[in-house]
């Protein structure tokens, strides 16, 4: 079994947009504006990674793997971190959406 090559940018990269978005919330908690230039950056660097990754991935597995990445190291980070809860709802979105992931691979 061989990964797909994909794989590695699309979760490095949905890394550095998580944390682009920690990065962007705290801009928002300081209001210092070098906190939103290097949260900008982090989520150009992630972007970069999602556009590259389009060479060995179908656009939208690719793209919805990488939102759903960052989603869940978010609500992780958000639920240890910023110690926000994660309802059963937002449990079952996370859910939902990685058995997307699955159908979408298993269909290309």
């Amino acid at each position: 079994m061989t990964i797909n090559p994909a794989l590695p940018l699309i979760v490095f990269g949905g890394l550095i947009l998580t944390a682009g978005d920690i990065i962007m919330k705290t801009w928002v908690a300081k209001n210092n504006w070098s906190f939103f230039v290097i949260g900008f950056l982090a989520y150009a660097v992630g972007l970069i990674c999602l556009a590259f990754s389009f060479r060995h991935q179908n656009i939208a597995t690719a793209s919805l793997a990488m939102v759903l990445f960052n989603i869940i190291t978010l609500a992780a980070v958000s639920r240890f971190w910023f110690h926000e809860p994660l309802t059963a709802w937002r449990s079952v979105g996370l859910l939902i959406g990685l058995v997307a992931v699955v159908v979408l691979e298993l269909a290309g």
